[in-house]
């Protein structure tokens, strides 16, 4: 049919249009003429087809009006893709929000928000409605934390309380994050569960179904394929399903009648989105939240600056137990700096290059028939070399990569340095400062220590996790167990011991996140282990009197969090303030500065070198060398966020508007700052 014969839909003839368009300048709505076949089918939320400059591009009904403002023609909907209103008004408040927060635009968002369509699986029949059991909650458990029960009450009063949970040391954490949703399920509501990985989601979603049922709970991960999980996100869109559990991105998840949203292990880098406009997961669900008015838990064994700032502000409370209740139920810490003195006393710690005491809490487990849990900062065998005199950092000659050693010597000993950047191999690697030949590990990886203990323990089994191959669990009775840092395998019963080997490597890293990730890697190992009444002993080879080390052995991450919020206010840092980061050429991130209408005071820091291991930006920044794209920071008090982020926005669109192609990167907040 000739669109000049084409008859517009009797009522609401116009339907608002957001096009999924990359180019922030149009980032924005479209009339568009709603042909009478389309009358009931171009319902708000369902994905369009329009024709835009031409060409056909994927987009949104946002709305369906009377009258238009616009004064030319106006185009036509070419099709509608599907009935399914895909995009819920909820949804599509949160994604407005979260481009504003982020400076971004909708279009970004929405890739996040809704998975690509998949036609078979919408034609599938429903299944039926399920029962939803009355749910078993374990009050003892939640009687252990100081106004645990009053938030039980709260949710089963249909309420919406806002906590930060500060889980204690062998909790049964994803069985309490389960009763939480299956009280919102039993009063009509549903909730969301956040988690890092996948691990941590078969763990949730399993007792989330002991909980409430199989047929209630959704999971939500990337890994499922495209059909599995639109499927899945479809049911909970039609309300098949109440509660949510996934990885980032299930944040967006279209559930109905929303009563909670809970991230656990808030710190965890993935939940920092790699995509445009990289939002962070706990940011959306606290937008969530302001915007629905649902209740949300940020919780996890240690605790955030982001997350004590909600505390120290009234918006959210502190779920903790009392401090006589987490000494009886944290292991026995102990601190200790790794020394050659130390391990001279006794040969088997010098073959296996732990301490003594390290040396004998792990004897000791072990002869109990008890697993130990070893904590290495890197997976491989060195993955790290300096020189054997005058120990400067070993570098690639041809790249300036670091050296490693990827793999234990041959039968003949030999084994060359590797660059870990270019994968040379160095076999006449000279020192540039000395001129030394020697080479020395500066830290150890995890399959060397695997051999260095199994010849220390022998007749022990020794396990590795990390990388590829990544434990869920292991068996009952004694055997070594050597993870790299957030690989820790959970032990029935507990571990007898952990040792948390090369502290200086996570505490010396040039982060502002150093500390408080630390900590946060330590508590996670050190909660597996049994308490200290019952035999279990965590040592951490780190100097004691280091304040992220003390609040490890004083299980306080409550106030290392706060010693963190008061470090980050003096230093004018995040959570204290909003910076934006804006990477790219230092004549592209100047003109993108020169044109933004900035907030009064905001201060402008560098340009400088974008920091070592981040990714550069996308469109035009991978053809130049790194040293060409700088990185500007933007920091403005907390009360200006909101103002910086909208002047970023309308910068972009304006470059954007002038067709410069050259790329700049805009990121709000980023985990990563130098």
């Amino acid at each position: 049919m000739s669109s000049t014969a084409r008859a517009a839909a009797p009522e609401l003839p116009i339907a608002r249009v957001l096009p999924l368009l990359p180019l922030p300048h149009l980032d924005r709505e479209f009339d568009y003429l709603v042909p009478a076949e389309f009358a009931d089918d171009a319902k708000v939320g369902v994905r369009v087809r329009i024709r835009f400059a031409g060409r056909l591009v994927d987009g949104f009904v946002v709305e369906r009006v009377a009258t238009t403002e616009h004064t030319g023609k106006l185009g036509w909907l070419d099709r509608v893709v599907s009935d399914e209103q895909v995009l819920t008004p909820e949804v599509s408040r949160l994604v407005s929000a979260v481009a504003h927060r982020y400076a971004g635009t909708r279009a970004d968002v929405l890739r996040l928000a809704v998975p690509p369509r998949h036609a078979k699986v919408e034609s599938e029949d429903p299944p039926e409605k399920p029962d939803v059991p009355e749910p078993v909650v374990d009050e003892r458990a939640w009687s252990s934390y100081t106004h645990g029960s009053a938030f039980l009450d709260a949710l089963r009063a249909g309420r919406n309380p806002r906590a930060v949970w500060q889980a204690l040391p062998g909790e049964e954490w994803a069985r309490r994050l389960a009763e939480l949703a299956a009280t919102c399920v039993a009063v009509g509501r549903s909730a969301v569960i956040v988690v890092p990985d996948q691990r941590d989601l078969d763990r949730v979603a399993a007792a989330c179904e002991a909980a409430a049922g199989p047929d209630v709970v959704a999971a939500l991960s990337a890994g499922l394929g495209p059909a599995k999980r639109y499927r899945r996100w479809l049911g909970v869109l039609r309300r098949d399903v109440s509660i949510v559990v996934g990885t980032r991105s299930a944040v967006f998840a279209p559930a109905a009648n929303l009563g909670l949203v809970v991230l656990w292990d808030d710190g965890d880098d993935g939940y920092a989105e790699p995509r445009s406009p990289y939002p962070h997961a706990r940011e959306v669900a606290l937008l969530r939240a302001f915007e629905t008015g649902c209740g949300v838990v940020l919780a996890g064994h240690a605790r955030t600056a982001e997350a004590e700032a909600l505390v120290d502000s009234g918006w959210a409370h502190d779920l903790v137990a009392p401090r006589d209740v987490v000494r009886a139920r944290q292991p026995h810490v102990v601190a200790l700096a790794d020394s050659d003195h130390a391990l001279a006393r006794d040969p088997g710690a010098r073959a296996a290059r732990l301490p003594a005491i390290a040396f004998d809490a792990a004897r000791t487990a072990v002869k109990n028939d008890l697993p130990v849990l070893v904590q290495v900062p890197r997976g491989g065998y060195i993955p790290s070399l300096a020189c054997g005199k005058c120990r400067t950092p070993a570098r690639c000659r041809r790249c300036n990569g670091p050296l490693a050693l990827p793999s234990a010597p041959g039968a003949d000993g030999a084994a060359s340095p590797t660059c870990t950047w270019c994968g040379i191999a160095d076999t006449n690697h000279r020192c540039t400062v000395c001129g030394s030949r020697a080479l020395r590990a500066v830290v150890v990886g995890a399959h060397r220590t695997a051999e260095e203990l199994g010849r220390a323990f022998p007749g022990v089994t020794v396990r590795t996790s990390g990388g590829p191959a990544v434990l869920d669990t292991v068996e009952p009775g004694a055997s070594l167990v050597i993870s790299t840092v957030g690989a820790e395998p959970w032990a029935p019963g507990g571990y007898g011991a952990a040792l948390l080997l090369d502290g200086w490597a996570l505490l010396g890293r040039a982060d502002l996140r150093a500390a408080e990730e630390a900590l946060r890697r330590w508590m996670t190992a050190a909660a597996l282990v049994r308490p200290g009444a019952e035999g279990g002993r965590v040592v951490v080879v780190a100097e004691s009197e280091i304040p992220t080390v003390q609040a490890l052995v004083r299980w306080d991450p409550v106030g290392h969090a706060r010693s963190q919020l008061d470090e980050r206010a003096e230093v004018r840092f995040p959570p204290a303030v909003h910076v934006a980061a804006v990477d790219g050429t230092t004549a592209a991130i100047m003109a993108l500065v020169e044109t933004a209408e900035l907030p009064e005071g905001t201060e402008v820091l560098g340009p400088v070198d974008l920091p070592e291991g981040q990714r550069l930006p996308a469109g035009g920044g991978e053809d130049r060398m790194p040293g060409d794209v700088q990185r500007l920071l933007l920091r403005v008090p907390r009360a200006a966020g909101g103002a910086l982020a909208h002047a970023l926005a309308d910068a972009q669109a304006v470059r954007s508007a002038r067709k410069n192609t050259e790329a700049v990167r805009v990121q709000i907040d980023p985990i990563r700052i130098g």
